[in-house]
């Protein structure tokens, strides 16, 4: 290993290199998509990412004869949940398939943590639980939808050999929207709304005010989950500016009980499908084919990155009949435009109730990803 040299990141450069070896890491995977350069750059800016602001994060690059062959991150998230075992995390993990280059970039994450009173590690979070996490051991055969990842066959198997055992899947959920929900939902959903009970689409007039709502149900309805990290304010205002180029207010639903936001559910158009061929640059023809073919030509693919039912109500007959009409009407309105199929993502493998409702809803499992962990101590 003498011939690999693991250099910090610590300038817009190095990020800028950090992003382009995971790229051509994956280029010859024709399944791989490069995520713009542009969002890159904002989630590994510490001016520009609020992450940071709660979490010592420190990325590396390796590199050999001059040329980068792997990166990787680590972070402490000062907001994650104390489990009592001192837990820090890796992240962005991509490597030329040498078990030397992976073995160096372990070393030094793992002697990161450890300096800082780490006792295990944690991942592939990149960066937050909020965002993408694990590593893609089954599924390689299909694309990845937006904010999902990608990874080469043989990265499972290195990190098992630098001692990585898992901890946790989490899986993806696809449904053919051209097929009819089961006659046993479609049945329940006849009966119509409960009284109480309101189904309404996002109100962009109060774009703001809408969003601060869907993340104040999110952190509620998460926080019994494994490994959850509340969103702050901050990070729900950069929400707001991220998602809102593409968010479709037709296909991004709320329930409101007792005149209460209590649930809701959104579906993403998958801008991956509108720049598989882009290289993850829109100069200087880019931002036209995204646009014509997010506009005109239009995806045919969804993804369901945030849904959430108040604890409160998640026991009650209403809550629980929510997730279902929120289903519903969002397909609905997603087949009348035109849309083909839909990925819900990510689903904890043991979260028996929303694994139950995607599996009534005829939707089922075509892509795992791990969660590893190794002990430090």
């Amino acid at each position: 290993m003498t011939d690999i040299q693991i250099v910090p990141v610590t300038t817009p450069a190095g990020r800028d290199r950090f992003i382009a070896v995971g790229n051509r890491i994956n280029a010859a995977d024709p399944k791989y998509i490069a995520p713009l350069w542009m969002e890159r750059r904002d989630a590994l800016s510490p001016k520009k990412n609020p992450f940071f602001a709660h979490a010592d994060v420190q990325l590396w690059l390796a590199t050999r004869g001059g040329r980068d062959v792997g990166r990787i991150s680590a972070h402490i998230d000062h907001l994650a949940p104390d489990t009592g075992d001192a837990t820090g995390h890796f992240g962005f993990i991509a490597a030329e398939n040498d078990a030397a280059i992976f073995a160096a970039l372990f070393r030094t994450a793992e002697n990161w943590l450890k300096a800082r009173g780490r006792r295990r590690a944690l991942g592939p979070f990149n960066f937050s639980v909020n965002e993408e996490i694990g590593l893609l051991v089954d599924g390689f055969d299909t694309p990845p939808m937006v904010m999902m990842g990608h990874d080469p066959a043989y990265a499972g198997a290195q990190l098992e050999a630098q001692g990585y055992t898992k901890a946790k899947d989490v899986y993806a959920y696809y449904s053919v929207l051209s097929h009819d929900l089961p006659a046993p939902v479609r049945k329940r959903l006849a009966r119509g709304l409960p009284d109480g009970m309101v189904l309404r689409q996002l109100d962009l007039k109060r774009y703001q005010e809408e969003v601060v709502s869907l993340t104040g149900i999110l952190n509620d309805a998460w926080s019994g989950n494994w490994g959850f990290a509340p969103v702050t304010e901050a990070e729900t205002r950069q929400l707001a500016r991220t998602m809102r180029p593409v968010l479709d207010r037709r296909l991004t639903w709320f329930v409101e009980i007792d005149g209460d936001p209590a649930a809701f559910i959104v579906f993403l158009p998958n801008v991956n499908e509108a720049i598989r061929d882009l290289g993850g640059r829109l100069f200087p023809f880019g931002w036209a084919k995204l646009l014509w073919r997010l506009k005109v030509k239009g995806v045919k693919t969804l993804r369901v990155p945030l849904m959430g039912v108040k604890r409160r109500y998640a026991r009650t007959v209403r809550g629980m009949l929510a997730p279902f009409h929120l289903i519903h009407a969002a397909r609905a309105e997603a087949r009348r435009q035109g849309y083909e199929a839909l990925e819900m993502s990510w689903i904890l493998e043991d979260n028996g109730p929303m694994r139950a409702i995607l599996e009534a809803v005829d939707a089922h499992i075509y892509k795992t990803y791990r969660i590893y962990e190794k002990n430090l101590a």
